[in-house]
């Protein structure tokens, strides 16, 4: 795989771990809505499963989160040492022939 095509690979799976984080970000906001909504139904299974299940998504959360972070900083570093710009641009002088 040339070095371009590896850059822009590496940036697709950046942004989609970001999507599965906002995602694992979305689902905690909304198990919070739900346990604050039970405060008041008071359904037991709603008030003894959801803590947990907070819990594994939030540790998933920061999970995927480190991922994301070590990957991008990853991305960068390749994109930086192979000039990707300058491989770019060639590509796209390239195309233009």
């Amino acid at each position: 795989m040339d070095k371009l095509k590896q850059f822009d690979l590496m940036a697709k799976i950046s942004r989609e771990l970001e999507d599965v984080r906002n995602s694992q970000q979305a689902v905690l906001e909304k198990i919070g809505k739900i346990e604050v909504d039970n405060i008041e139904l008071g359904d037991k299974m709603i008030e003894n499963k959801m803590p947990d299940i907070y819990q594994r998504t939030a540790d998933n959360s920061d999970a995927i989160k480190e991922i994301l972070e070590s990957f991008q900083n990853k991305t960068e570093e390749f994109g930086e040492k192979n000039n990707v710009d300058k491989l770019r641009e060639q590509e796209e002088i390239k195309n233009l022939k």
